[in-house]
């Protein structure tokens, strides 16, 4: 059983019905002895990093899926939810992530040339490093994933799992074992965004 966090941030429905395409027995659930009972977990988010955290914090669950993850449960961050799997976030402010993986949220606006949309919205190609994670096995290069951030993983670079470029190198998802983050939306994202999140319920990492 796969379970998806519920803590108040982000849209469940798609990201639920994504991954029952891919043929995933899926809960959406804020009870942290589910979390504790489920193969897998995914940590979604919309929003801004510090209402997010704090949520997750008050829900008492952001301890559940620390000591799940450090047991090896695989762990799925999406969009917000893989900002919160880092280190901290200097979104409006200074707030603590998870420390799942080490490194810290920046603005995108660091990277990129003036002029580029921000936020960064739309489809863009994920280019990987020579050892790919298993949650990538299934996309290639140049493949195309969908976007809608302002904010990005730095100081990462020892668990960059893809980047891709919008006038700079932007990080696209990071990746530490059993846990991985994706910066962009696999539930948005056609068909290769369902080749990811099958591998996610299926692979062995």
């Amino acid at each position: 059983m796969i379970a998806i966090v519920d803590y108040g941030v982000g849209n469940l429905f798609s990201l639920k019905s994504s991954l029952e395409a891919v043929g995933a027995d899926v809960t959406v659930t804020g009870d942290a002895q589910v979390l504790r009972q489920a193969e897998r977990i995914v940590l979604p988010g919309v929003g801004a990093f510090g209402d997010a955290a704090k949520k997750l914090q008050d829900s008492g669950l952001a301890e559940v899926i620390c000591q799940e993850a450090n047991h090896g449960k695989p762990l799925l961050g999406i969009c917000l939810g893989m900002q919160m799997l880092l280190d901290v976030s200097y979104e409006y402010g200074e707030h603590k992530g998870l420390g799942l993986i080490h490194g810290a949220i920046r603005p995108i606006a660091d990277v990129i040339p003036a002029g580029y949309k921000i936020p960064h919205i739309g489809w863009n190609a994920l280019q990987f490093p020579e050892q790919k994670h298993p949650v990538f096995r299934d996309v290639q290069n140049g493949e195309h994933v969908y976007f809608v951030h302002s904010f990005h993983g730095t100081d990462c670079a020892d668990h960059v799992a893809a980047t891709t470029e919008y006038g700079g190198i932007l990080t696209a998802a990071v990746a530490r074992d059993n846990v991985v983050g994706c910066q962009f939306h696999p539930e948005k994202s056609g068909d290769v965004g369902l080749r990811i999140l099958k591998a996610f319920c299926q692979g062995e990492f």
